[in-house]
């Protein structure tokens, strides 16, 4: 009596037990990419930039005020565009928004219809360049000066 006992305790201890490790186990993986914002100065201008020429798709934003538009960009990720800024500024290629297709020559091609300037690295070609791990790339700027690089990573 207590063999037949034992085996139904451990499948019920089991399937109590199984949903709060899984809560668990996805919070040991700390937190989880929600959202990048940038600061424009020209709403429209940066929104059809990354709609048309980024091929981003638009999501519904809460503030509904003239002054969001939000894209998406991974299953669960997002990209923010926020209007206010008074000035397009310089940024440095180091810091830069990265996205990858699955063939980058079609990419180039869209780039180069939509009148685009692109590069490598130092901007000094429009070959895209290939890394150590042999993922090609190439780099862009927004309207307001982002860097953006995209790349056929395969992860």
């Amino acid at each position: 009596m207590t063999r037949s006992i034992l085996p139904r305790c451990s499948r019920l201890l089991l399937m109590l037990a199984a949903p709060l490790l899984l809560a668990f186990s996805g919070r040991a993986q700390g937190p989880h990419f929600s959202h990048q914002t940038i600061f424009v100065t020209d709403l429209d201008r940066a929104a059809n930039f990354y709609e048309k020429v980024m091929e981003l798709k638009r999501i519904p934003e809460p503030f509904h005020d003239g002054k969001h538009v939000w894209f998406r960009v991974s299953e669960h990720g997002q990209l923010h565009v926020v209007s206010g800024a008074k000035e397009d500024i310089a940024h440095d290629i180091n810091i830069h928004l990265a996205f990858s297709v699955s063939d980058i020559s079609v990419f180039t091609k869209h780039l180069d219809a939509e009148n685009v300037k692109y590069g490598n690295w130092a901007q000094n070609d429009k070959t895209p360049q290939m890394r150590p791990d042999k993922v090609q790339q190439v780099y862009l700027q927004d309207p307001d000066g982002y860097w953006i690089e995209v790349n056929d990573d395969k992860f």
